[in-house]
């Protein structure tokens, strides 16, 4: 296969990165805002482990020891109790923005699959970085950092990013580490199940934001359609009419969403499906939500 001669690369790849870095800024902006909206309605993030501020009492487990039990909260009643601090350590947070061909659709007038994740998952790292909360993207900025300079990294990072699977299939996470990944999930479920495995065995968990176009979910053609892949790896479909196709189509849409939902319940994970003809605040206001779940 013969390849462009360099300079001509040199151009596009100059070409892509920069419409990608025109658009960053207008994505910052519409995070930073989103982020703004939500901080309002919900409230500071509270999880148990080393602190001087207490949070609650729990039933004690076998593996705490007797170390740990408040002797006092005990003589109350029957059973024995752990007293819970907050969080003062702040937790790495892991991000992945899906940037395969598929995730640029867009309907008319509304922003792609990749800009929305994008402007999602940013505008999450913002609440989490006021929180205290150390940020990275998998495979784009290396270790996670706090603070302004942490949180402009991953934001550009997950603007500008390649978002390439093997980041993903390849991470190497520390013990109970939290991640939020954004994709369309439209890989077949077995490979999103070998990702969410291997996750498992590295003691990480998370929410996963499924975002889709409101093509995909509605199937809104009719008359002679041609679908064409993102990606250029398979033939066109030309149909005479399509919509013969919306029931088959509609119900193996449904189908792939059920065996998604039922994969992330099953690994612990939250499952958040998110149509761009909505507004982002929701999506964020979900994985907000998700993020501030304790741990299983």
């Amino acid at each position: 296969m013969s390849q462009a001669p360099a300079p001509l690369q040199l151009t596009r790849l100059r070409h892509d990165a920069e419409h990608a870095a025109a658009r960053f800024p207008a994505l910052l902006a519409e995070a930073e805002r989103i982020a703004a909206s939500v901080a309002h309605g919900v409230h500071g993030r509270r999880r148990a482990g080393q602190g001087e501020t207490f949070w609650q009492y729990r039933h004690h487990r076998p593996e705490d020891g007797a170390r740990f039990v408040d002797w006092r909260r005990s003589a109350q009643g029957d059973h024995l109790y752990i007293r819970e601090v907050e969080w003062e350590a702040a937790n790495a947070i892991y991000f992945w923005r899906d940037g395969s061909a598929g995730m640029q659709l867009h309907s008319p007038g509304l922003p792609s699959k990749a800009e929305r994740a994008s402007v999602a998952l940013m505008a999450i790292a913002s609440l989490l970085n006021r929180g205290g909360e150390r940020l990275s993207v998998l495979g784009e900025t290396g270790r996670a950092r706090a603070g302004r300079t942490g949180f402009e990294t991953v934001s550009r990072a997950l603007a500008m990013g390649d978002g390439e699977a093997d980041s993903v299939e390849a991470a190497d996470l520390p013990r109970h580490a939290r991640l939020v990944i954004a994709s369309d999930f439209l890989d077949p479920v077995e490979t999103w199940q070998a990702r969410l495995s291997r996750f498992a065995a590295q003691g990480a968990s998370g929410a996963l934001l499924r975002v889709i176009d409101p093509a995909e979910d509605d199937f809104p053609f009719k008359g002679r359609t041609r679908f064409e892949a993102a990606s250029g790896g398979m033939d066109s479909l030309l149909f005479g009419r399509a919509e013969d196709a919306r029931t088959a189509y509609r119900e193996a849409w449904s189908r792939h969403g059920a065996q998604l939902n039922d994969l992330a319940r099953q690994y612990g994970w939250r499952l958040i499906t998110h149509r761009t003809d909505r507004p982002a605040a929701s999506a964020v206001l979900a994985l907000y939500q998700a993020l501030s779940e304790p741990r299983s």
